[in-house]
């Protein structure tokens, strides 16, 4: 009876220890189920960051691909979708060599025959057979101004009168006006650095040095400063502005680390056909910058998703309107970042979602050239469908992918900014990104890259204000240079308001234009 009971004992107590045990190794096993997919997860996120890396680094930079050419439609959505306008409606400028411009300068070239090959001939003629391009390298000269003096007698004393020499931009400087604008141009148009062109110059036998050149890129720039003032408000008048921003490395701004990142903003806007390029160097990007740029401006406000531009836009009333490009460029990002897809395969979400917005841009091509009224028609027509289109895929899709993987992370952005997407399509005058606002800084990045940085932040206001008037005389449709050196042969002698305005880019071509029928 006892060896029962105690037999009875030892089962129980085995049980217990068995289940107990377990129970144990379940919780074990799902922790470490956890891990694995924890891990896995975070593989999957690291070999998307490698592939994306490499494609950086190795592919072509373009952002162009064919993913909207792939499919028409890449899930079954149950929205008709109207043929769209076809982009063989537009006319497309035929193949061949490019005329050379009206207004450059002709000489002729008279090529004779000999006396021999000529005799006997009733008559000789000329025919144009072909033009050839041709340029004469700089040439370096010195220029002697000579002031003209003259000696009066009057009542047994000497008196003498000078002409009045010509104001220049910077008193006593050693350079003329033309090699200041060739020194600009040469240094914001094509990205060559100070330290180049002082080589460049004593090659051709002109000795300055390098600081005198900076010396004077920020000199011009404080006597250009009142033409930036008026640009900034002119800028401001119009109804639409677009505002982008990028890294600038300035050595020298007081109590900021010489490594540290400052800014240099960028806005196009203004009335048509009265529109600027203006730069803006600040060492910070706090929301206080675009409030200060956009004093007095009231319409449209067309940027990328930085937060900073929120509270402005709430402060001032603005509309935002949003940047597809940036929308395009995550999930292109997406796209290339995808493993090697199998042998039919279903598109991957980044493709399905870069396969709509290229439609969104195939209308945008198709309609660029139609009249205000109707491009807002030809988008309510073809463009909103696909947009109704692409928000249903969205919001289908969304919670399918992990929130930081690239393509979960374009999901939220343009969940985020959907309503800022939009806006395009109520006005004709509006356009689907920011693409303007980032050719204009594109000029500057790229010089950036062979300048590096500024020393100091005269240095970095002095590139703000020549890149702006460069790129706004090439929006303008002016040659920089001439452009440039109109302004600064001009700038010494203006007084007022009215002089300043008559520098601008739009009454300078006003004045060409006379100058051109003059002839």
């Amino acid at each position: 009876m006892k060896t029962e009971v105690s037999e009875g004992f030892n089962q129980t107590d085995k049980s217990a220890w068995v289940s107990k045990d377990t129970s144990t190794l379940l919780e074990i096993i799902s922790k470490k189920s956890e891990v694995i997919t924890s891990q896995k997860k975070r593989i999957a996120l690291l070999e998307e960051a490698l592939r994306l890396s490499k494609i950086k680094r190795f592919a072509p930079s373009s952002e162009k691909g064919n993913q909207g050419l792939l499919f028409d439609e890449a899930e079954s959505i149950d929205i008709e979708m109207p043929a769209a306008p076809t982009e063989a409606n537009v006319k497309k400028k035929k193949p061949g060599r490019k005329p050379f411009s009206d207004q450059l300068p002709r000489e002729q070239v008279f090529i004779n025959l000999t006396a021999a090959e000529k005799e006997g001939a009733i008559d000789t003629f000329y025919t144009k057979v072909k033009e050839e391009l041709d340029i004469i390298p700089a040439k370096v000269r010195i220029l002697e101004i000579m002031q003209e003096k003259a000696v009066f007698l009057e009542q047994g004393q000497r008196r003498i009168i000078s002409a009045t020499l010509p104001k220049h931009p910077i008193e006593r400087a050693m350079g003329s006006v033309s090699l200041m604008c060739f020194v600009i141009i040469a240094k914001y148009a094509d990205g060559l650095p100070l330290y180049r062109l002082e080589k460049i110059l004593a090659r051709y036998g002109g000795e300055i040095s390098r600081a005198t050149l900076a010396n004077w890129v920020i000199a011009l720039a404080k006597q250009l400063q009142p033409l930036i003032n008026l640009l900034r408000e002119h800028q401001n008048s119009g109804n639409q502005i677009q505002l982008d921003e990028t890294r600038v490395k300035v050595l020298k701004e007081p109590d900021k680390p010489a490594t540290s990142n400052k800014y240099m903003w960028v806005s196009l806007g203004g009335p048509p056909d009265e529109k600027s390029v203006l730069f803006e160097y600040d060492p910070s990007r706090c929301k206080e910058v675009p409030l200060r740029l956009l004093e007095g401006f009231s319409g449209y406000l067309q940027t990328d998703g930085y937060a900073g531009y929120d509270f402005v836009s709430r402060k001032n009333n603005l509309i935002q309107l949003g940047c597809w490009d940036h929308a395009r460029r995550k999930f292109k990002e997406a796209q290339l970042a995808l493993p090697k897809a199998k042998n039919n395969a279903k598109p991957a979400k980044a493709v399905v979602a870069l396969s709509l917005i290229s439609q969104l841009y195939k209308v945008e091509r198709a309609i660029k050239d139609k009249p205000v009224s109707e491009i807002v028609q030809q988008r309510k027509k073809f463009s909103l469908p696909i947009l109704n289109k692409l928000k249903l895929f969205l919001e289908n899709n969304q919670s399918k992918i992990p929130k930081d993987s690239l393509t979960g992370i374009a999901m939220t952005y343009l969940k985020n900014q959907w309503p800022k997407l939009t806006v395009y399509c109520t006005n004709g005058e509006l356009r689907i990104s920011n693409i303007m606002a980032e050719n204009a800084i594109r000029p500057f990045v790229i010089g950036r890259k062979a300048w590096l940085f500024s020393d100091t932040p005269a240095g970095a206001n002095a590139s703000a204000t020549h890149y702006g008037l460069i790129e706004t005389a090439k929006l303008n449709e002016l040659e920089p240079y001439d452009y440039l050196k109109r302004v600064l042969t001009a700038i010494p002698y203006a007084k007022t308001v009215d002089d300043i305005e008559a520098l601008l880019p739009w009454n300078i071509k006003k004045q060409i234009e006379r100058e051109l029928q003059g002839r």
